[in-house]
């Protein structure tokens, strides 16, 4: 790509620490050149309760773990969680769980919480931060529930439902940052490229 690099930095290596097609789909939109090497921390541990603190931390040690294992570079984080009432809906284990997951969101308003994390290799200086989106859901009926099971869509996604595939069907409303329900808010993470003299909108890398 033609990218505007400052005399004395290279463009940096940027890594995506997930192997999220949604996350990688994202940043090939916004022309960011990128290599994705996931993190292999999974989501055990002792993590804060309140779901937005959870995002961002879950998302700070995805892109340390990999961060850790380069002398250079910035590696992104990202995990995303979806809170509706006192629930908290990350990736449904099973079918059921799934099913479970969407009945509970029909016809109301939820939170879907991504926290974002940059961190550069070496230094380990990092920066993140946590974005926040509504949506409402209409209100579906158990055989919209099954018909959409049958399609295996809900599987891997946050809340058990792809805003960017069939789930959209399933939307009333959504206030906020569309990209952060896919699964990466793109607004947010080039507030904190910026940080670290990367600019995705002008190409530039200082």
């Amino acid at each position: 790509m033609n990218a505007e690099t400052c005399p004395s930095h290279p463009a940096p290596l940027i890594i995506l620490a997930s192997a999220s097609p949604r996350r990688a789909e994202l940043l090939q939109k916004i022309g960011l050149p990128f290599q994705v090497i996931p993190s292999g921390h999974g989501e055990e541990g002792e993590f804060p309760v309140d779901p937005e603190l959870r995002a961002l931390s879950l998302a700070r040690v995805k892109a340390r773990d990999v961060a850790r294992r380069f002398k250079e570079g910035l590696v992104i984080g990202a995990d995303t969680l979806v809170a509706v009432e006192d629930l908290v809906l990350g990736k449904p284990r099973d079918r059921e769980e799934a099913g479970r997951f969407l009945r509970s969101l029909r016809g109301k308003l939820h939170r879907v919480m991504t926290g974002v994390a940059v961190v550069e290799a070496g230094s380990l200086k990092e920066e993140a931060a946590v974005e926040v989106t509504w949506v409402k859901m209409r209100a579906f009926s158990d055989e919209e529930v099954e018909a959409y099971l049958q399609t295996g869509e809900p599987f891997d996604k946050a809340g058990g439902y792809a805003i960017q595939g069939r789930g959209a069907l399933f939307i009333e409303a959504i206030h906020g940052d569309y990209s952060n329900v896919v699964g990466l808010p793109l607004g947010k993470l080039r507030t904190l490229l910026l940080k670290f003299g990367v600019d995705p909108l002008r190409r530039i890398f200082c």
